[in-house]
């Protein structure tokens, strides 16, 4: 503090009047960081914990959108239709990327620079922490009295045990239980002491978990990078080959080549489905889908029989193969009004119910003189409700019925745009059959044929076959992901289930020949009363190891003189001496 004093012509001298440091300093001009010293200061703000963590939980919520809103990249139908369907701020939303979250600025943003401050955040730690477990424990305090945990032992004279054999003895006692140890020998100016260490695994163990993140980050970089999946329906007899044709739908990598990938094929041989027909509450039931494959890892491999169960993927190539679907395939016959076969083939229709009740639409682009178009629904076991419209019954084929209406006119396939073969837009053709229709709607068994009016041509119902929708996936980075991720939980229970503890013992001689020894123990952070119990088993310890009871000295001899007792029930303590610090 200082002092001044003021003079005032009217009033004379003012008493002393004191400034505090902020009044003393009020010219005092602040220097300017400038460019580097803004570059530093927001590379220590990036590379923060805090930060790091901020950013961690800032990408799990930019996350959240990509599971409210259809993602293009796996479904850019239900986009498209979505933009239609909201038409006043779909749009605004496509701005936002919120339709491609995961390949978005800002999402990517997060994630580059969540991967900037963990490295940031983890390499300055594991250099420091390298060094730290390099070098040798903390010199010995001068009072250990003052440490949280702290006793004292003492040693009968008769045993003749000598302070720096003491000291290597706890040396050993102390590696025994872990800990990393340092004898420091005695002299004229200082008595023999041992520092000890352990729990360095803690911080290890953080540093692993926050490595094992990063590396979940590159690799699920690396998956998104050069993985790719696809979709395909197989009906009962096709073959799929792993190449880009090959698929109904193909979503690759952003760096993904097609020459990657494997030239394994698949042929889909039987589907079976196993219902339950025994119980009265769940009757009809699904129990188990089972599809009987045929595979071949290359053109000249031999061919493998293996079966494809719901949750059980094949490995093939380096892809999974997953059993997402399956339903009923039609095998339907259309000619045009010419007598020509302008469609012929398995339909695959898609399930809507338990029972399988089933939407199919039949497209032919090839019939003349007019195309032909075809909507209605399947049923696997055919029967009639008491208002007279069909249903089915069960989901096994035991009565099957095509039920449908027919459509002429351009199917709007020859323009080269692309449409949803599960789905017929109807607003520019001429209905032909249904319900309000004179010649009513179309219904088949199999076997069974119709002869459209108007010399339009026919249809049949063939035959039936089961389909099955496939999913297939290629992550490079997966298995790695898997094994960070394994990595970084194993750290963080190392980290939170293990202590951090310093430990010295220091051991001297009286002047009636016991040798006298005192202990303290100190922790970083909380250790919720480990610390107490650590101390009481290093003092059993050390007591085995030279023999004597743990006890006060006086219960150990019986023989102890009263000043020796009044010592004992008060914890001698050593003497500091200069080099003990």
């Amino acid at each position: 503090m200082t002092e001044t004093t003021t003079q005032n012509p009217k009033k004379g001298t003012k008493p002393p009047r004191k400034r505090g440091k902020q009044a003393a300093r009020t010219d005092v001009a602040l220097p300017a960081l400038g460019p580097v010293g803004m570059l530093r200061w927001a590379w220590t703000q990036l590379t923060s914990m805090r930060t790091a963590l901020f950013l961690l939980l800032l990408l799990a919520v930019a996350a959240v959108p990509g599971s409210l809103f259809p993602q293009r990249p796996t479904n850019p139908a239900v986009v498209t239709q979505y933009l239609k369907d909201h038409a006043d701020y779909g749009p605004f939303l496509d701005k936002l990327q919120m339709f491609d979250v995961y390949s978005s600025v800002w999402f990517s943003a997060v994630y580059l620079l969540l991967f900037i401050s963990l490295i940031g955040c983890v390499v300055p730690r594991a250099i420091a922490h390298w060094k730290s477990w390099r070098s040798q424990p903390p010199r010995t305090p001068a009072r250990l009295s003052r440490l949280p945990v702290y006793g004292t032992l003492v040693v009968p004279a008769e045993q003749g045990l000598d302070p720096a054999d003491a000291a290597q003895q706890a040396a050993g006692v102390l590696k025994k239980r872990g800990y990393r140890v340092d004898v420091r020998a005695g002299d004229a100016s200082s008595h023999p002491s041992v520092g000890a260490e352990k729990g360095y695994l803690k911080e290890l163990g953080n540093l692993c978990f926050h490595t094992g993140l990063v590396g979940v980050l590159v690799s699920v970089a690396a998956g998104g990078l050069f993985g790719y999946s696809g979709q395909r329906t197989l009906v009962e007899g096709e073959t799929f080959v792993n190449t880009l044709v090959g698929y109904d739908t193909f979503n690759p990598g952003s760096d993904f080549q097609s020459s990657w990938l494997a030239p394994y094929s698949l042929r889909l041989d039987k589907f079976d489905v196993r219902y339950d027909r025994e119980s009265v509450k769940q009757f009809g039931q699904p129990l188990d889908f089972t599809a009987h494959v045929t595979t071949k890892d290359s053109p000249d491999a031999p061919e493998k029989q293996q079966d494809l169960k719901v949750n059980d993927p094949l490995s093939l190539g380096g892809t999974n193969v997953y059993l997402v679907g399956n339903g009923y395939a039609p095998v339907i016959t259309v000619r045009g009004g010419d007598g020509n076969i302008a469609f012929q083939g398995p339909v695959p229709s898609i399930p809507t119910d338990p029972v399988y009740t089933s939407t199919i639409v039949v497209k032919a682009p090839d019939a003349k003189p007019t195309q032909l178009g075809f909507v209605g629904f399947f049923l696997p076991t055919a029967e009639k409700g008491s208002n007279g419209v069909a249903f089915s019954a069960d989901p096994d084929p035991l009565n099957v019925q095509l039920n449908l209406n027919s459509y002429v006119g351009d199917l709007g396939l020859d323009k080269g745009k692309p449409q949803n073969v599960y789905a017929l837009d109807v607003a520019k053709l001429t209905q032909v059959n249904g319900r309000d229709k004179p010649a009513g709607g179309i219904v088949l068994g199999a076997g069974q044929s119709y002869t459209l009016p108007n010399g339009q041509g026919s249809i049949s119902f063939d035959g039936l076959k089961r389909y099955v929708a496939l999913d297939i996936h290629h992550n490079p980075g997966q298995e790695w992901a898997l094994g960070f991720a394994l990595f970084s939980l194993a750290g963080l229970i190392c980290s939170l289930f293990l202590t951090r503890r310093r430990l010295w013992v220091r051991v001297g001689r009286h002047e009636d020949g016991r040798t006298m020894v005192e202990y303290g123990l100190i922790t970083r952070g909380e250790d919720h009363g480990g610390l107490a119990s650590e101390g009481k088993a290093v003092r059993a310890a050390l007591a085995r190891a030279w023999g004597v009871p743990d006890a006060a000295p006086a219960a150990q001899t019986g023989k102890a003189s009263a000043a020796d007792s009044q010592a004992a029930t008060t914890h001698t303590t050593l003497p500091s001496t200069k080099k003990d610090s």
